[in-house]
């Protein structure tokens, strides 16, 4: 790559995760989609390195990405050895498991054998000797939970982690797991979640759960999969993720209600000089224990276009009185 910028660190204030001391901008950057086996290495290339230039240091991974699963961590790999390799003490690199990876009975949820074969294969895909965030990527309903903290405990004092984190966990289940992990003194920081203006949930508990315990919460489908943007105001096209074969959104989840919902948000985005994607963002945001929002794309442009967020973030009470009413 060419010389980073040079002001990347100047784009925007970082956010402490819970009560540890990992900071990280509002914006990372998610490989969810559009980073598998089929994806062109010059995009996928083009996005991490523009995406690094604008200070964003924390790259979202899983075991299963793609597809196929694992690519998205090859793709990264690659870009990593070939551009960023003096690079990695600034970067932020977290990969997950927890969901079905290979045949047989240790190949999903969250035995020790599964998580710790799983994040070996993780380091070797992405050619790393350590992950700086390990993540349970969701609950086991059969697997003690000892257990399955036990394995993010050993991924640390292995040294193949630094620290651990949790996805898609409840409140109750976060406060749980917070519990075991504390009595091993585990460098437990963040719980990813799904939230944004149409899937709102952890607002009942888990935000101010997170507040209790000081554990961040970072963001996934901040933008519900494409609909709190423009793309679908003039209804749904054929290259879109709801146009496509996409089991996270399909063309019946592009309802009028919400497209009227999303027309109104697009009036007060108007008032702020802002998108409707960075008002969507600006709400997520708002709340003190999330870190940040993981954002994916399939082009550069988009993230440089979220990333607009950090120049307006903060929400007038009229405003959220506003968004309130269109949300109801």
């Amino acid at each position: 790559m060419g010389t980073p910028n040079e002001k990347r660190y100047e784009n925007c204030t970082y956010h402490r995760i819970g009560r540890s001391g990992l900071k990280v901008a509002p914006l990372s950057l998610g490989l969810w989609h559009n980073f598998g086996g089929d994806a062109s290495y010059d995009n996928c290339r083009e996005m991490v390195l523009g995406a690094f230039d604008l200070g964003i240091t924390h790259f979202d991974l899983a075991n299963n990405y793609g597809p196929p699963p694992g690519s998205a961590e090859k793709m990264f790999g690659r870009i990593l050895k070939s551009e960023l390799a003096a690079h990695r003490n600034e970067l932020l690199i977290a990969t997950k498991a927890g969901y079905d990876m290979w045949p047989g009975p240790y190949g999903d949820f969250g035995s020790r054998k599964y998580l710790l074969s799983s994040l070996d294969d993780s380091l070797r895909r992405m050619g790393v000797d350590y992950v700086d965030i390990f993540y349970h990527h969701r609950p086991d309903p059969d697997t003690p939970l000892a257990e399955t903290m036990g394995a993010l405990d050993s991924a640390v004092r292995s040294g193949k982690a630094l620290y651990v984190g949790l996805s898609n966990y409840n409140a109750a289940q976060l406060k749980q797991a917070y519990a075991v992990l504390a009595e091993l003194k585990t460098p437990f920081v963040v719980n990813q979640v799904r939230y944004n203006m149409f899937d709102r949930a952890v607002e009942k508990e888990l935000v101010a759960t997170a507040d209790e315990l000081g554990i961040g919460l970072t963001v996934f489908s901040p933008l519900a999969q494409g609909m709190l943007t423009e793309r679908y105001l003039q209804g749904v096209p054929a290259d879109s993720r709801a146009g496509g074969a996409s089991v996270f959104l399909n063309n019946s989840d592009i309802t009028a209600d919400r497209i009227d919902k999303v027309r109104a948000l697009g009036k007060i985005a108007a008032s702020r000089g802002q998108t409707i994607a960075q008002l969507a963002l600006a709400f997520v945001l708002r709340h003190a224990s999330v870190s940040s929002v993981i954002v994916g794309a399939s082009r550069l442009q988009q993230i440089v276009d979220c990333f607009g967020v950090t120049k307006k973030m903060s929400l007038s009470a009229e405003e959220l009185i506003q968004i309130e009413t269109i949300l109801s």
